[in-house]
């Protein structure tokens, strides 16, 4: 499969199922687009040369055609353009692969002291009641978590909410717990904190560096925006009491291990002015991502957005590039590809692990596939005490990939989404293995801007 297009001056042409990106000149893209639009992938050099000498617009060009198509054979030889999938075959064997769980999403406090509009657990609650986790559940989800990781020694721990600093007291005891069980059962934890600031403080932070592996800050952008979309209870607005913070936290961790995470909504189209506001504020790792939410909210993103949210990605893609040659660049997480190990082939047919490697815990201790499904019953996988009793959960998740998705099978970025979110397929499809249609736009979108400022930063080191 082969995907074209032209981005702020740049041909490109991405080989999907290998990961070779190659820009060309302008001669060399429409002689593949040729190729491609005639069926002539995998003809000799003979039947294409053939097939093109009738098209005017290489009749005159003869000598330098041969050379192009030669340059051409060349690359599908070496399985860098027209390459096959060799992958999909092996689908079936991964899908009996023995279950092996290498990260739990603990939801440390179903509370928040915040009142986001868009917030899908409901200020917290997760169509539930307010809880806070235990110590004892904490444990046990931790021994689960060893006692269910095979060999694998690395384990991943968040500690999530509503807001986990309303229960802080547990997250250090749980971290202290985690360290007690990694020497006996050859185990290294990697621990993790999502908090939206407020009752951060100096205590906290130095615990934080020294224990967590990253922290996730949640701030939406510019004042008004997060004022607006991230108020307290009250109404008043949060970003001034979080924002020197978070501007703390960034230096103290030399600005590695953290990053700043939005959301942009119908509100603020123009997202690209926020990611810029935080780059402004000194932030180097930054997240703003678009909200998911039915279209009967006043902040979601409807179909007419698409076009104006496109044409900020781009002009994001612009800026970050005039940043980086400055000597100022950021790391924007949704422009963050890897470009020379291809697509990832475990991802390819694992997807993103959810309901089998990775698992959202409540604070009761119930089993989720992951954070966004928690309180949907249907999907509640066991409990800390009897362990996963649902099995038929898991096997669905099990065989969810980019393979199982028709929407996926001739889309160019499905090796770098993995078949997109399974929690956001279900909420507007009622199927995990369908795919989030808006969200795919951005995501082809996003996966494009990428790779052209991979090629800019190119082009400028060639230079």
């Amino acid at each position: 499969m082969i995907h074209q297009y032209k981005n702020n001056g740049f041909n490109i042409v991405l080989d999907v199922n290998s990961g070779s990106v190659h820009v060309v000149e302008e001669v060399v893209y429409d002689v593949i687009a040729a190729i491609v639009e005639n069926h002539l992938e995998k003809a000799s050099k003979e039947e294409i040369l053939g097939t093109l000498a009738k098209d005017s617009k290489f009749a005159d060009n003869q000598t330098d055609l041969e050379e192009i198509v030669d340059e051409i054979l060349e690359l599908r030889e070496a399985e860098m353009l027209f390459s096959e999938d060799i992958y999909e075959k092996s689908i079936d064997a991964f899908k009996n692969r023995e279950t092996v769980v290498k990260a739990l999403c603990l939801h440390i406090a179903h509370d928040c002291n915040l009142a986001c509009k868009y917030c899908f657990a409901e200020e917290g609650e997760y169509h539930g009641r307010r809880a806070l986790m235990s110590f004892e559940v904490g444990k046990k989800a931790l021994d689960f978590l060893v006692a269910n990781s095979g060999s694998r020694v690395n384990l991943e721990v968040d500690f999530f909410g509503g807001e986990p600093l309303m229960n802080w007291q547990v997250v250090k005891d749980l971290v202290a717990y985690g360290r007690s069980l990694e020497e006996p059962n050859h185990k290294k934890f990697r621990f993790t904190l999502t908090t939206n600031g407020v009752l951060l403080n100096d205590d906290i932070l130095e615990f934080a560096n020294r224990e967590m592996a990253n922290i996730v800050l949640s701030v939406d952008g510019r004042k008004e925006i997060h004022d607006y979309m991230r108020p307290h209870r009250g109404g008043q607005g949060s970003y001034d009491e979080i924002i020197p913070k978070f501007q703390k936290v960034a230096e103290s961790r030399n600005q590695m291990n953290y990053y700043v995470r939005g959301t942009f909504t119908h509100h603020n189209l123009d997202f690209a002015e926020d990611v810029k506001h935080l780059a402004d504020l000194g932030f180097k790792q930054i997240s703003v991502e678009p909200v998911v939410a039915p279209e009967t909210e006043e902040y979601a993103l409807r179909e007419e957005d698409i076009p104006a949210i496109l044409a900020e990605y781009d002009k994001l893609a612009v800026e970050l590039i005039k940043r980086q040659k400055e000597g100022k660049g950021v790391n924007f997480f949704h422009f963050m590809i890897d470009l020379k190990g291809g697509p990832c082939v475990y991802k390819r047919l694992s997807g993103c692990g959810s309901g089998t490697e990775y698992l959202a815990v409540t604070p009761w201790g119930d089993f989720y596939p992951c954070h966004q499904f928690v309180g949907q019953e249907e999907f509640l996988m066991g409990n800390v005490d009897t362990g996963i009793v649902n099995t038929k959960v898991r096997d669905e998740f099990k065989s969810c990939n980019v393979y199982s998705k028709e929407k996926c099978k001739n889309c160019f970025a499905k090796f770098y989404c993995s078949g997109g979110c399974a929690a956001n397929s279900y909420n507007f499809h009622g199927n995990i293995n369908d795919a989030y249609d808006l969200g795919c736009e951005l995501q082809r979108k996003r996966v494009e801007c990428a790779i052209m400022i991979k090629a800019a930063m190119a082009e400028e080191s060639a230079e």
